[in-house]
């Protein structure tokens, strides 16, 4: 009966206790101040919807009425699911700014400049609709770059984890780009929500790529605006800001070069002049060479006299050595010395110990060498030798064994 009477219904109510199953299918239920019903979503028309739904939110649900025998209760089917006018949709979109703007996500602090000349641009948009045709077309007219396209839902359910992803997936890339647009053409609020989701915000705030945001015309606005480096206006225009124009740029190259040759020409003549100025206060060759040319000129007549000064003492100074070095006085030196060798060489032959030997003497000596000078030398010794003028002759100490009392009768060693 309530199935067949209640076939097909609008119900307006505020969502309580939202939740996605891992099958697909979605759970919540309506509730008003008096009262509240179960419903349920099933995974193919979750994938339809244009907004997140979330608790709090009031909502315009379509379907029928379905029972659960299971719970004994009875339950809406939503076919389709709509936000309960605009001013709800806001409320909640600025409930959410006020929260996230707290936690720093839109300081301009966290905002960064541009690259000026990007290698390579990200672009995070739908690959088919007319977006992606617009950047592309004038990115080739200002200054051809790069491009790669990450392309992505931007409305429906999934589309916010699939831009999220995209952001995140560029910063992963090795090499990265330097430029990311995130960019959708124009829309109403609920076609644009996918950008309002917190998830996107967070993805854009966090990246580690300048993002330009570019999401719907002029007037609209979302909180992936706020969490951007930088809104474009349209997304044309985020291609206007990504980069410069090529021709532009050619030709502020050129007068650059042009200034630069008037500045070097002008710094040349500017130089010459300085020089030239200069020149004039500087004296004349002759004036700085010419107390050195006269200087020159004394030295070289002094030098003649010098020199010949200087011959002068070195002839007196020689003619008073040779006065010393005369022959007579140098043999009478000589005789003297060879006097006073001869002397001392007669002396030395009187000295020699080999001289008494002549005269009859022997010197005794010691078998392995050495002169033996006493008695007590001899006996110690015993074997010794006895060297004549004319030789040497080797003896022996006899009796060298005897008692004190049997070497008292002797007075001196007999020698054999």
């Amino acid at each position: 009966m309530v199935e067949d009477a209640f076939g097909h219904v609008r119900v307006r109510g505020e969502i309580s206790g939202w939740k996605r199953h891992s099958s697909g299918h979605c759970y919540l239920a309506l509730k008003d101040d008096r009262a509240l019903i179960d419903a349920v979503i099933w995974k193919g028309n979750a994938a339809s919807l244009r907004f997140r739904p979330e608790d709090g939110i009031e909502v315009i649900a379509t379907g029928k009425l379905t029972t659960y025998p299971g719970r004994s209760k009875y339950q809406i089917v939503i076919e389709r699911l709509e936000l309960a006018g605009q001013g709800a949709l806001m409320a909640l979109l600025d409930q959410r700014r006020r929260m996230l703007a707290a936690e720093g996500l839109f300081d301009l602090e966290r905002k960064r400049a541009l690259p000026y000349l990007p290698r390579v641009i990200g672009v995070i948009t739908s690959p088919t609709g007319a977006v992606i045709r617009d950047i592309l077309h004038r990115l080739e007219d200002r200054c051809p770059s790069h491009v790669l396209v990450w392309p992505v839902a931007v409305q429906g359910e999934g589309a916010a984890a699939q831009i999220a992803a995209a952001v995140k997936g560029f910063a992963e890339m090795s090499p990265r780009p330097d430029l990311l647009i995130v960019a959708r053409g124009g829309g109403s609020i609920e076609d644009l929500w996918a950008f309002n989701e917190e998830e996107v915000v967070r993805a854009v705030a966090g990246s580690l790529i300048p993002v330009i945001s570019a999401v719907g015309h002029e007037t609209d606005t979302t909180l992936c605006d706020f969490a951007a480096d930088v809104r474009a206006p349209t997304p044309t225009a985020a291609a206007e800001m990504a980069v410069p124009v090529r021709a532009e740029l050619l030709a502020s190259i050129r007068s650059l070069g042009v200034r630069a040759g008037r500045c070097a020409h002008r710094y040349r003549e500017r130089g010459s002049e300085r020089l030239a100025s200069a020149m004039r206060h500087w004296p004349t060759p002759e004036n700085l060479l010419g107390p050195q040319r006269q200087r020159l000129d004394d030295n070289a007549a002094r030098l003649p006299r010098g020199l010949a000064r200087r011959l002068a003492l070195a002839s007196a100074a020689l003619a008073r050595s040779a006065g010393a070095l005369r022959p007579r006085l140098i043999t009478a030196r000589i005789e003297r010395g060879k006097a006073r060798l001869d002397a001392l060489w007669r002396e030395a032959a009187l000295l020699h110990p080999d001289r008494p030997l002549t005269r009859g003497y022997a010197r005794v000596e010691r078998r392995g060498g050495g002169v033996v000078m006493s008695a007590a030398d001899a006996r110690m010794a015993a074997a010794l030798t006895l060297r004549f003028a004319d030789g040497a002759v080797d003896a022996r100490v006899e009796g060298s064994g005897q008692t004190r009392g049997e070497r008292a009768k002797v007075d001196q060693p007999k020698l054999l």
